[in-house]
């Protein structure tokens, strides 16, 4: 079974993974949007050398074939991203698969693909995007975490510290943040509370 830090913030832009992984994160994602293709590389390829120096895992959000050719371990798809995606290529580069899921039927797609953990959200009602899901709660934690076998269960949506403890009692395996983080007035300092008080939990 993979195993992956409790720990998993996800930011948008290569400076911010210069900010966190230093300071202790081992598992990170970089969500880049609406950039040119030679932008998306270079802060790819640029967030993919401070993990490296490290010993940290990057995970790429969309942008698989960036992620295949800038030789990096692990990408995370959404459903929409899982459609277009091609699996087999991901596999053969060797990358490991983190997807999304908000619903049962996306639940099914997504173990279609055989992932190596699978995300559940938004388990608290989220202000980043607009959702067209109702929180899920920390009830189907529990529930996703029976239907997806021995793969790591990640929650998102909504976390403050005490929910993300809150959702690894409940059965999830790492909690994912965006704006407790990169929204906190020191949030190098916030990153190693939630490293402290998640590690301590897993």
């Amino acid at each position: 079974m993979i195993r992956i830090d409790p720990f998993y913030p996800v930011v948008p832009s290569a400076e911010w993974v210069a900010r966190l992984v230093p300071a202790g994160t081992r598992f990170i994602q970089l969500r880049l949007k609406d950039k040119p293709q030679d932008e998306l590389r270079r802060q790819v390829r640029e967030a993919r050398a401070i993990c490296q120096k490290h010993d940290a895992a990057l995970v790429v959000n969309d942008h698989w074939q960036i992620a295949i050719d800038e030789k990096c371990a692990w990408v995370h798809l959404g459903q929409e991203d899982l459609l277009d995606a091609d699996l087999p290529a991901i596999r053969r580069a060797g990358l490991r698969l983190g997807v999304s899921t908000h619903d049962h039927a996306e639940l099914e797609k997504g173990l279609a693909a055989q992932p190596d953990y699978v995300a559940l959200g938004p388990i608290w009602p989220t202000a980043l995007k607009k959702m067209p899901w109702a929180p899920q709660g920390l009830e189907r934690i529990g529930e996703w975490k029976t239907l997806i076998g021995d793969r790591p269960l990640v929650a998102i949506g909504g976390l403050t510290l005490e929910r993300a403890i809150q959702c690894l009692r409940a059965g999830a395996d790492c909690a994912a943040v965006v704006g407790d983080i990169v929204n906190n007035r020191d949030p190098v300092a916030q990153a190693r509370r939630w490293m402290d008080e998640l590690r301590a939990c897993a």
